[in-house]
């Protein structure tokens, strides 16, 4: 009996550790992660890859849209902002997370934003 306590209360702990991921996005979240997508000296996603009304694009990358559908877990499209070479790894697209270009919680709204279009 005292294991499965010890292991709800480890799971209970686990998930409300968790980033906001399970939390619904509000406005002010999705305008940070626009920002820091089109940001030059944060996610400078724009160097890039076209998304959504971004001016200069670029094309190195696929175009950012329908990224809930092509993401529909959320966590698959975090870890790749995080570090996409344990995706590919032959890839120009920097670790945000790894080399702490990013925080995870810029990266969540990074995520935020990226689900819009």
């Amino acid at each position: 009996m005292r294991k499965g306590l010890i292991f709800v209360c480890l799971t209970t702990l686990a998930l409300s550790a968790t980033p906001s991921a399970f939390a619904e996005s509000t406005q002010a979240d999705i305008d940070r992660g626009k920002e820091l997508a089109f940001s030059r000296s944060d996610g400078n996603c724009l160097a890039c890859h076209q998304m959504d009304d971004g001016k200069l694009t670029g094309n190195i990358g696929p175009a950012l849209a329908n990224m809930e559908t092509r993401f529909p877990d959320r966590e698959v499209l975090f870890k790749r902002l995080w570090d996409e070479t344990q995706f590919n790894p032959v890839t120009v697209m920097p670790p945000f997370g790894r080399h702490t270009i990013l925080s995870k919680e810029e990266i969540n709204r990074v995520v935020d934003y990226l689900y819009t279009l």
